[in-house]
């Protein structure tokens, strides 16, 4: 293999990477609702996807294109859910059921986490759930917690799509035009 034919191999190999990357997070973001993010994340994509395509294209009698254009999209895709992980963006709910709600709660409060407990009956006792919402990269914390304080609790983890919060009253009861198109 000459050295023009691992250059063009290593570029083909370095754009799949980033474009598949790029299109891994803009799937996740998709999902999440963040619309100007996925719009210059598809921007970018596919013109580095353009680049890449039309250089294996150009060159289909060297199947070392193909091979490292295929190897680039399996490694974006590695890289691209490694990174997604890492950026851990989002919210989402951890719901701990526990006989020892109560402790748990404490201790995620001692740490700054926002706790609500549930009591409910269980199939063998009563039992406690833990509710708690927290930035995405929290998670693991607190469910290390969970488990070094009540190592036979259980979790579910879910992530947050859209949540309320408080608002003014006069947000509540629109005036001006706004109360107009609400009547009915």
């Amino acid at each position: 293999m000459d050295m023009q034919v691992l250059f063009v191999c290593s570029l083909i190999f370095f754009a799949r990477v980033i474009d598949v990357t790029l299109g891994t997070l803009r799937t996740v973001w998709i999902v999440e609702g963040r619309r100007w993010s996925v719009f210059l994340l598809g921007f970018i994509e596919i013109l580095v996807w353009i680049f890449a395509v039309s250089e294996v294209m150009q060159k289909m009698d060297n199947p070392m294109y193909a091979m490292f254009y295929a190897l680039g999209f399996a490694t974006g895709n590695y890289v691209g859910i490694t990174l997604e992980r890492y950026l851990a963006y989002g919210e989402q709910i951890v719901r701990i059921f526990s006989r020892h709600g109560n402790i748990l709660a404490q201790a995620f409060r001692n740490l700054d986490f926002g706790v609500t407990v549930f009591r409910g009956d269980g199939r063998d006792s009563q039992i406690d759930m833990c509710f708690i919402e927290t930035r995405r990269r929290r998670v693991r914390e607190i469910v290390k917690l969970a488990r070094e304080l009540d190592p036979s609790c259980f979790y579910v983890i879910d992530t947050v799509q859209v949540a309320s919060t408080a608002k003014p009253a006069e947000a509540r009861n629109p005036t001006g035009w706004r109360a107009v198109l609400k009547k009915k």
